[in-house]
């Protein structure tokens, strides 16, 4: 990657990387922060900005911002984590200039409308309560939230129904007042840009944002060994199984992407093999792992029958302790490097995928984190280590388990 960064004077940074074979270009902009950042009583604050910033401008209207892009075939979209919120569009090369202009101006100068703010509430409730109806995406929230508590990481991006409806105006302003501050901004983009350009449009569009951004990292989150069963009235038990995991500083961080990918990541893992396709007992099983600044969580996830449900629950203890007890044989182990090296490399062959590596590096680490180094990292990791990790996270003493389904 040739990634060229410039610092404004308010200290948003612009990140810029040319791939001069493309006809396109994914823009991102993007600010650390995220529902970690939120008060309790601010609880998916965040989130709701999102949604508000594109309701309308002192220029464009809400469909007007819509249109700017998709009237040129682009895609404009945006999403909230814990740790960072990105607006974010893909256009063909000759529209990069409106792309900018129509996220600054949503950045910028979105009115958030009272009027829009109330329908908007409703909307987002909506998006609560569609959630809580989906089993299958509401117990990855929950598990985060059993582990982990009032913990400023176990917190639901998207909040509660309470605290979104005690939004006004003041609370958003407020909230994007001290969090909105320029060295918090970043621009990226991949594709068929002009670095130069680019700098010049930051400097027309993002140079009013004030300085003065503060950042107070939380302790890290200890996680609670429990097992939390939730009633629901539906067919499957949809569940997660898990503890604590590597922060995205921890020198394991690969260490742990191998364990993952071993036990969980695709058709030929592990778990994968021994529950679905030895045994038939899941449709859906699979692993991940969630890295942040001070803490990361590990875990196994899926939905199978109440009938089967003890059996799925062996396997995976069962799949644990082997891990734990000696790791990967040669074979698997060097698969499974190639297989995370290769998805990396293939992801990258998109513009959006690259922008948003591009920008989590410098949010993160401050710098362009070179292939050549991950790939390495990857490759340098030792089945000794797999299984010195897998103890430490495996460690049956640190495992909770969360459950919906109709108990």
């Amino acid at each position: 990657m040739d990634v060229k960064k410039f610092t404004l004077t308010n200290g948003t940074r612009v990140l810029a990387e040319p791939v001069g074979h493309v006809q396109s270009a994914a823009i991102g902009l993007w600010c650390t922060t995220g529902s970690r950042h939120e008060s309790d009583e601010e609880a998916g604050i965040t989130h709701f900005i999102e949604h508000m910033l594109f309701k309308g401008t002192a220029t464009r209207t809400s469909k007007q911002i819509a249109e700017e892009i998709e009237g040129r075939g682009g895609i404009l979209n945006a999403f909230t984590d814990k740790e960072y919120t990105c607006y974010y569009c893909r256009v063909l090369s000759e529209d990069v200039e409106v792309a900018i202009e129509v996220l600054s101006d949503m950045l910028a100068n979105s009115l958030i409308d009272p009027e829009e703010l109330e329908r908007e509430k409703g909307v987002v409730l909506e998006e609560i309560k569609r959630g809580e109806d989906e089993p299958s995406d509401h117990v990855h929230e929950l598990h985060l939230c059993n582990r982990w508590g009032r913990h400023p990481l176990g917190k639901p991006v998207i909040g509660t129904s309470d605290s979104v409806s005690s939004f006004n105006r003041g609370h958003l302003t407020s909230y994007m007042d001290r969090r909105y501050r320029g060295e918090n901004i970043l621009l990226a983009a991949s594709g068929n840009v002009d670095p130069d350009r680019l700098k010049t449009l930051a400097e027309a569009k993002l140079a009013s944002f004030s300085t003065g951004a503060t950042d107070d990292r939380p302790s890290k989150p200890a996680g609670k060994s429990a097992v939390n069963n939730v009633a629901k009235d539906v067919e499957q038990i949809h569940f997660c199984i898990g503890s604590d995991s590597c922060s995205l500083y921890d020198q394991n961080l690969y260490v742990t992407a191998v364990l993952d990918a071993a036990l969980g990541g695709g058709m030929s893992s592990r778990l994968f093999q021994e529950v679905r396709e030895k045994r038939g007992l899941a449709y859906a099983i699979g692993s991940y792992n969630l890295g942040y600044t001070t803490g990361g969580a590990f875990t196994v996830f899926g939905g199978t029958s109440p009938k089967t449900w003890g059996a799925v629950q062996e396997v995976v203890h069962s799949e644990f302790d082997k891990i734990r007890d000696s790791g990967l044989d040669e074979a698997e182990l060097k698969r499974i490097k190639k297989n995370i090296s290769g998805n990396i490399v293939l992801a990258l062959e998109g513009m959006s995928a690259r922008m948003m590596r591009m920008a989590r590096n410098e949010i993160y680490h401050h710098r362009e984190i070179p292939l050549e180094e991950t790939l390495g990292k990857i490759e340098a990791v030792s089945n000794e280590q797999v299984i010195e990790v897998s103890r430490q996270i495996l460690d049956e003493k640190l495992i909770s388990t969360t459950a919906i389904g109709p108990f």
